[in-house]
């Protein structure tokens, strides 16, 4: 499970983010990135979140810490900005806070230069939960004391937007061909000789733990939140075996260098 906090104060909003996240401090003295139940995407964001942030993590692959932030309404009444304050106030209870890395700096892949080994197990990693949202246009890649941390992976599996299609959309390839590693010869078989024989149905079961009952409460279809649990580990299972030889887009670039 994920450790649980309190927020005790609103630093501020960041901008950068379509979901409007903001900074916060809690009762553990941290500072937390937090993601709101509120905001437009809806839990299955917070949820994203929690399943390719723990799985990444067990992977080896590094990532900000995880936590559950415990968020009192009235903590928005001081705010401003009337967009920010609403987004407080409709998000009464459990949201997601990521470890604020302080002073990293965005990943330029024409000013830092990253090994096949690493590039292939970001990318191999981004195919298995199809990681839409990590291009050279948006990275969400930062650097931190010298080293490649992965962040928001909000917009992954987008298959848990229509469950009854869900086999068909985690069938498909994966389109690699933007992605910000591509250009760096990412060894994507050796990531899954590596990775792949981890991603276990054990290990998802770990993973899924994570995601606290009310974000998995009333999904048509489902009975319970395990039920639901088990819905996301699946297809993940599934695509692990065989996802490195469904990847489109790296050879093209491999070709140009």
């Amino acid at each position: 499970m994920l450790k649980e906090v309190t927020a005790t104060r609103y630093i501020t909003p960041l901008r950068e983010g379509g979901s409007l996240p903001g900074l916060v401090e809690a009762d553990d003295l941290g500072t937390y990135v937090m993601k709101f139940t509120g905001a437009g995407q809806g839990r299955k964001t917070l949820v994203a979140e929690v399943v390719c942030g723990e799985l990444a993590r067990r992977l080896g692959l590094r990532v900000p810490g995880l936590v559950t932030i415990g968020l009192d309404p009235v903590l928005g009444l001081g705010e401003p900005d009337p967009e920010v304050q609403e987004l407080l106030k409709s998000s009464g209870g459990r949201n997601l806070g990521m470890g604020f890395l302080d002073r990293a700096i965005g990943f330029d892949p024409l000013a830092f230069a990253v090994g096949p080994e690493e590039a292939g197990r970001v990318v191999w990693f981004d195919a298995l939960v199809n990681n839409v949202d990590r291009s050279w246009r948006n990275p969400n890649l930062l650097m931190w004391h010298g080293e490649l941390w992965l962040i928001d992976h909000g917009a992954t599996m987008i298959w848990h937007h229509n469950w009854p299609g869900v086999e068909a959309s985690a069938a498909r390839p994966y389109d690699a061909s933007d992605h910000a590693l591509a250009p760096f010869a990412p060894d994507v078989a050796g990531a899954a000789a590596a990775l792949a024989p981890l991603v276990t149905e054990d290990l998802l079961a770990e993973v899924t733990a994570g995601i606290p009952d009310e974000w998995l409460a009333g999904e048509p279809g489902f009975d319970s939140p395990d039920a639901l649990r088990r819905a996301y580990a699946r297809p993940l299972l599934a695509r692990a075996a065989d996802i490195h030889e469904r990847i489109r887009g790296i050879a093209a670039h491999q070709e140009d260098r």
